[in-house]
C-alpha cells in the first residue's frame, strides 16, 4: 500500500529570500514568489513530471502563499486526473511570531546559532523542536493515507527548508547533532525517498551539510 516515493519539495525563491527587510512590513505567511521563484517552480514541475511519468500523485501543501504558488506552477505539468491535493498546515514554516526589522532578524539568527538551532525558540514563535512535534503528528495522517488501497504511487510534500530537514530527522531517526549538520535544501530542490524491497524508504537525494567553525559560525560544504 505504501507509495513508491515520498518526495519533499521546498518552495521557490520568495520575497523574503531576496530581501529580509520585508519581514518588517509583511507577515511570513503572505510572502510571495519572485519571478525567479516562479521559474524555479516551473522547472521543478518539469523534473517531477519526468520522475513520476504517468504515475499518480498525492500532494500535501503548506498553506503559506509561497508554497501554494509553487504548487500551482508544478501541477501545470500534470493532467488533472493524475493528482489529488490537500492543504496541510502542519507542514508550514517555523513560526517567527510577528514582524521584525532586519536588525532583529539578524539578532535572532545570531542567538539561534549560538544556542543551537534545534532547541532555540524564536521569541513569540517556535523552536525547531516545536516543528518536529507537529511534523511527527502529521505522520499519523500520512500513515493512515498510506493504508488506503487506492493511494497514489507518489506522496509529494510542498513545504519549507527547515520543515524538510525535520521531516527527514523524524523519519530516519537522526540525532539532534545530525540534524544540525544538515543545510536546508535550496529553493525548489526535490528530495526523494524511494521504497525498497525491505518495505523501508531510502533517501536517494544528496543533502548538503555544514561544518562548524570557531564561534559557532556555520558554513555550507
Amino acid at each position: 500500500m505504501k507509495p513508491k516515493r515520498i518526495i519533499l519539495i521546498r518552495h521557490g525563491e520568495s520575497e523574503g529570500n531576496c530581501d529580509r527587510n520585508i519581514y518588517s512590513q509583511k507577515p511570513d505567511y503572505a510572502l510571495l514568489l519572485t519571478e525567479k521563484g516562479k521559474q524555479q517552480a516551473t522547472k521543478a514541475g518539469i523534473q517531477l513530471q519526468k520522475l513520476a511519468g504517468n504515475e499518480n500523485l498525492q500532494f500535501y501543501v503548506s498553506p503559506l502563499f509561497r508554497t501554494q504558488q509553487t504548487f500551482q506552477q508544478i501541477i501545470k505539468h500534470f493532467q488533472k486526473e493524475q493528482y489529488q491535493w490537500k492543504e496541510e498546515p502542519r507542514l508550514r514554516e517555523q513560526e517567527w511570531g510577528h514582524l521584525r526589522s532586519l536588525e532583529q532578524c539578524y539578532a535572532v539568527d545570531k542567538e539561534r546559532d549560538a544556542y543551537g538551532t534545534f532547541y532555540f525558540r524564536i521569541p513569540d514563535g517556535e523552536s525547531a523542536a516545536d516543528v518536529y512535534d507537529r511534523v511527527s503528528d502529521f505522520f499519523h495522517t500520512l500513515f493512515r493515507d498510506f493504508s488506503k488501497e487506492d493511494f497514489p504511487q507518489n506522496a509529494v510534500m510542498i513545504t519549507h527548508g527547515m520543515t524538510i530537514r525535520l521531516f527527514l530527522m523524524r523519519w530516519f531517526h537522526y540525532t539532534v547533532t545530525e540534524f544540525e549538520k544538515l543545510c536546508n535544501p535550496s529553493n525548489c530542490d526535490i528530495v526523494v525517498m524511494e521504497l525498497q524491497e525491505t518495505g523501508k524508504y531510502k533517501l536517494v537525494s544528496q543533502l548538503r551539510k555544514r561544518i562548524i567553525t570557531h564561534g559557532w559560525t556555520l558554513e555550507e560544504t
